[in-house]
C-alpha cells in the first residue's frame, strides 16, 4: 500500500475525486468536480463523536466502522460497479484519515487504482489560502468604476462575451454589492466555497491580458474578499463609466425589478441605512415605496445616498481613479451597454500596444 497516497500536485491524474466527508462539510466547501459519497452521514458522524467523548474511543471506533462499511458498500453498489478495471479515482476526508483510507483499503483490494489525498481536505484548504495570497499579483487589473447603477456588472459581461478577460466578483458573491445587494432566494455562499470559486476563476485567467473586474469594498454582502486581491485592484489602473443620471435610474428599474414586486421588502432593506439617513430622508423613501413612485425613489437614493458614498469610497480606495480612461453615455440598454464594452476594449488594447 506504499503507493496509496498522493499529494493535490498529482490532482491532475485522477479520473474521478471522491469527498467521502459528511454532507454538512462537503456543502461548506470541497475540491471543485469532486463527488459526494459519505461514509459517515451527519447524524453518524455526530453520534460517533458522542460516543468518542463519552464512553470510549474503542467503542466509538467500533460503530463507526460498522457504519462506514455499510455506506460504502451502498456506495460501491450504487455508484461504482459500472467503473473499469483502470479506473483512477482520488478519495479525501477531512484530514487524509481512517474515513478515506477505508474506502482507498477497499477499492484497491477490488482491483481499481484508488490513491488517499495526504492531508485530505485541510490541505486543499491551505493550498486555497496560499494560492489567493500570490496569484492577484499575477495579473494585470483594470478596474471599472461608476456610481450605483452604472451597469459594471453588465459591463463587464458585455467585455466578456467580446472576447475580453474579466473577473466577476459579485456573481461569485452572489450579491451586487450593497444594502439593496443581496438576490431575491438565491443566498451567498460560505467563505470557503467563495474563495474556491474565486481560486478557479483566477486560475483560468491568462497574466499575458488585462483583466476587467469591478470595483469593490472588502465586503460583497457578507464575503471577505483576500487582501492581495484588494490590493491589486486598488492599485490597478481604473475605466470610469460616467452614465447619465436618466440612463442610470432607467438601468436600476430593470435591474433591480425583483424589489418592485415585493415592495415590503424594498422597504425592510432600506430600513437598514438607519443612522447612515436621517428620520426624514427614510420616512420620504418609505411613502414612495406605499405610492409606487419608482423613479422618484430611485433618482433621491442615488443623489442622496449612493452618489455621495461612491465619491468618497472612490477617491480614498483607488490609485487609478485620480487618472482614468473615462467613458460617457446616456445610453445603458442591452445594445448600448455592448457598445460601451466595445469602446473600452478598444481603448484596452490601443493602451497596450502604445
Amino acid at each position: 500500500m506504499h503507493d496509496a497516497r498522493t499529494t493535490l500536485a498529482n490532482l491532475a491524474g485522477f479520473d474521478e475525486i471522491i469527498d467521502v466527508r459528511s454532507p454538512a462539510e462537503y456543502a461548506e466547501d470541497h475540491i471543485p468536480g469532486a463527488l459526494s459519497c459519505p461514509v459517515l452521514d451527519d447524524a453518524q458522524r455526530a453520534q460517533v463523536g458522542t460516543i468518542y467523548k463519552q464512553v470510549s474511543p474503542f467503542e466509538a471506533k467500533k460503530i463507526g466502522a460498522a457504519l462506514v462499511s455499510e455506506n460504502i458498500a451502498r456506495h460501491l453498489r450504487e455508484r461504482f460497479l459500472e467503473r473499469p478495471r483502470d479506473w483512477k479515482p482520488l478519495i479525501y476526508c477531512w484530514r487524509g484519515g481512517d474515513r478515506s483510507g477505508s474506502m482507498t483499503t477497499i477499492f484497491r483490494a477490488i482491483g481499481w487504482r484508488a490513491c488517499q489525498l495526504e492531508g485530505g481536505y485541510k490541505a486543499w484548504r491551505s493550498h486555497v489560502i496560499a494560492a489567493l495570497a500570490e496569484r492577484p499579483r499575477q495579473l494585470d487589473f483594470r478596474v471599472v468604476c461608476g456610481p450605483t447603477g452604472s451597469a459594471k456588472t453588465r459591463v463587464l459581461q458585455a467585455i466578456a462575451a467580446r472576447g475580453g478577460q474579466v473577473l466577476d466578483l459579485e456573481t461569485l458573491a452572489a450579491h451586487k454589492g450593497s444594502v439593496l445587494g443581496v438576490l431575491p432566494d438565491q443566498p451567498q455562499p460560505g467563505q470557503k466555497a467563495f474563495e474556491t470559486a474565486l481560486l478557479q476563476a483566477l486560475d483560468a485567467l491568462d497574466p499575458a491580458r488585462p483583466v476587467f473586474v469591478e470595483a469593490e469594498s472588502r465586503k460583497i454582502g457578507r464575503l471577505h474578499l483576500p487582501d492581495a486581491l484588494i490590493e491589486a485592484i486598488r492599485g490597478a489602473a481604473c475605466v470610469a463609466v460616467e452614465a447619465s443620471v436618466a440612463a442610470r435610474v432607467d438601468f436600476l428599474l430593470g435591474d433591480y425589478d425583483y424589489f418592485l414586486a415585493r415592495p415590503e421588502w424594498l422597504a425592510e432593506r432600506l430600513g437598514k441605512l438607519r443612522g447612515l439617513q436621517s428620520g426624514e430622508t427614510l420616512q420620504r423613501w418609505q411613502d414612495m415605496i406605499a405610492t409606487r413612485a419608482w423613479p422618484e425613489l430611485v433618482r433621491d437614493l442615488l443623489e442622496v445616498h449612493y452618489d455621495p458614498l461612491y465619491r468618497r469610497s472612490q477617491e480614498r480606495n483607488f490609485a487609478g481613479i485620480a487618472r482614468p480612461a473615462v467613458f460617457a453615455t446616456d445610453d445603458l440598454s442591452t445594445a448600448g451597454i455592448d457598445a460601451l464594452a466595445a469602446r473600452i476594449l478598444a481603448q484596452s488594447r490601443t493602451a497596450q500596444i502604445a
